[in-house]
Parts: structure tokens; C-alpha cells; sequence
């Protein structure tokens, strides 16, 4: 499928419609669209269940990949404000795969440890191995983000890791990883609904912490460095998609086309047998039972017929 057409019932790609290029104006997001789909909410979840399904065989392939020594891997990095829907992609998207091929990181605020070391020690630390999807709740854009904006190192200081954040990313996909950078673009307004619902349903009092409404109330101060992290990290290599993030579903739909598309794109083929496959056929087949040998010779004539039958 070419980068430019546009996926199934989608008017434009998503991939090229969301990328931050040169120019982007964070300012200018209708974080209540739906760019490029017209189909709503019904049409995204059957597109979700079909995306689901081939996710998981080719994430399976994946997977086999990395159980075979191989080094290729996909880092999903989440980036938003509280309730844009980071958590929503780990349970509706990435749930849709088998979680044994999936490393999910969630970063919050250093410890000890992690402070007594560069910034970057701790995301060197939890990126996947080979063969799996990393998942990062957060990201080492925190240390450009909440950083800058609470004052918590000189400026000097967080001016110089754009620099490093990009060479870093460059190294981290020379290296075999996809790295798709998503930022969950929700609106002052639904933010604030979000934050009241979960005040007022004791069951999601869990999720709320008195430390939103300081975050909340900078709100601007936040706007202006996520449109430095759009200006300064959106690169060839690990590009930024900004997806407006006032419908849940809208996002969970688009993170699984750019992971599909992903995937897709790597072209991972099933690794090769090390090890003689008849003979092993031969031996396993001389330990079943002589009905078991028959049944299983139908199978595989059958299978056969349907392979040359296409």
C-alpha cells in the first residue's frame, strides 16, 4: 500500500494528515475533529476489529522474529496531558495482541536512582527487546515538558536535549526499532469533563490526583512546550503524529492504523526452520497411533488441495 492512499474508509491517510511537518501550529487543532474519517463512531469499531486482527498476525510474526535472535522491534511512544487517553490505547489497542510480545513502560516522576543518572539512563533501560512492541506511557519528553514548565532544571539545561533527544532517537532506529511518536491532543474544555467525571464517580476516584489541577491550571505554559517538542523533535527517523484527542474512539482508531501500517510496512517473513523438518515429521508421526498417523495425512492432503486451489 502506498504511504499516500488512503486506508480502507479513510478519506486521507492518516499517517501523512496527523504527521507535525514543518509549520504545524498546535494552536490551530480542532481537537474535536475526526480528520480524515466521516464514518463515526459504529464505522471505528468494526475498523478497530479488522485492524485488530491482522495487528495480531503480523505482531505474531514479530514476535517469532525476536524469539529467533532477531533485533527488530517498534517503540509506540504515548505522550498527553492527564485524561487524553494514553491508558485507552494499552487496553483497546495494544489489548488486541498477544501481551507476551508487548513491553509496556509507564514513566512518572524519577526516583532516586533514576535522578542519579542522565535523564536518558531510565528510557535506555526499558526500551524493548527485539521482537517485541514497547510501549511508553510518557516518555523521556518529559524532561522537555513537565521540566520545562515547573522550572525544575536551568533552561540551559532542557534547551540542550532536543539536540539529544533526536540523536538519541536516531541511534534507537539505526539500531532496528520503528518509533512511532504520538501526542493525545485533548481540549481545555473535555479535559476539565474528564477530570469532574472522575470526581464524581467513586469508582474512578483512583485515577484523579490533586496534582491534575496545578498541571491544568499552566495549561498554556504546557501548549507552548509541546509546540517546541513538535518543532524540534518531529524528524524523518521518529516522526510526531498530533491526534486530536476529544473523541476517544478517533484516537484509538488512529494509533492502531499508524501501529498496523507499521507493522506492515517491516515485511517480517516467518523465520526459517533450524532443524530438519521432515525428519522431524517423521519421528513425531512414529510416536502416534495409526488412526492419529491417518487422520493427519487427510489434513494434510486437504491442506494441500486448498494451496494449489488458492
Amino acid at each position: 500500500m502506498s504511504s499516500k492512499s488512503a486506508p480502507g474508509p479513510w478519506d486521507r491517510a492518516p499517517w501523512d494528515m496527523l504527521r507535525a511537518r514543518s509549520g504545524f501550529r498546535l494552536e490551530d487543532l480542532d481537537r474535536a475533529s475526526t480528520p480524515g474519517w466521516d464514518e463515526g463512531k459504529n464505522r471505528a469499531a468494526d475498523r478497530l476489529e479488522d485492524l485488530g486482527e491482522e495487528m495480531s498476525g503480523l505482531q505474531e510474526r514479530l514476535y517469532a522474529h525476536g524469539r529467533t535472535n532477531g533485533h527488530r522491534r517498534v517503540l509506540l511512544v504515548l505522550q498527553g496531558l492527564d485524561t487524553a487517553g494514553k491508558g485507552g490505547i494499552a487496553r483497546h489497542v495494544i489489548g488486541l495482541v498477544d501481551p507476551q510480545g508487548v513491553a509496556l513502560r509507564s514513566f512518572g516522576r524519577p526516583t532516586e536512582e533514576e535522578l542519579a543518572h542522565h535523564y536518558l539512563w531510565r528510557i535506555r533501560n526499558a526500551l524493548p527487546p527485539g521482537g517485541r512492541i514497547g510501549v511508553f506511557d510518557r516518555s523521556h519528553y518529559e524532561d522537555v515538558l513537565v521540566v520545562r514548565v515547573e522550572g525544575l532544571v536551568p533552561e540551559a539545561t532542557w534547551q540542550a536535549r532536543y539536540a539529544e533527544i533526536n540523536a538519541f532517537e536516531a541511534e534507537v532506529a539505526a539500531s532496528g526499532t520503528r518509533i512511532i511518536k504520538c501526542a493525545l491532543m485533548v481540549s481545555h474544555e473535555e479535559q476539565g469533563a474528564r477530570l469532574l467525571e472522575r470526581l464524581d464517580r467513586p469508582e474512578k476516584h483512583w485515577k484523579y490526583s490533586p496534582g491534575d489541577l496545578p498541571t491544568r491550571l499552566r495549561w498554556d505554559d504546557y501548549q507552548e512546550a509541546y509546540q517546541a517538542v513538535f518543532d524540534r523533535t518531529s524528524t524523518d527517523v521518529a516522526p510526531w503524529y498530533v491526534i486530536p484527542a476529544d473523541h476517544k474512539w478517533y484516537v484509538r482508531l488512529a494509533v492502531a492504523e499508524l501501529l498496523t501500517r507499521t507493522l506492515r510496512e517491516m515485511d517480517l517473513a516467518w523465520p526459517a526452520a533450524d532443524f530438519d523438518v521432515a525428519a522431524e515429521r517423521a519421528k513425531l508421526l512414529a510416536t502416534m497411533t495409526a488412526d492419529h498417523r491417518s487422520i493427519e495425512s487427510e489434513d494434510e492432503d486437504n491442506g494441500a488441495r486448498r494451496r494449489r486451489n488458492g
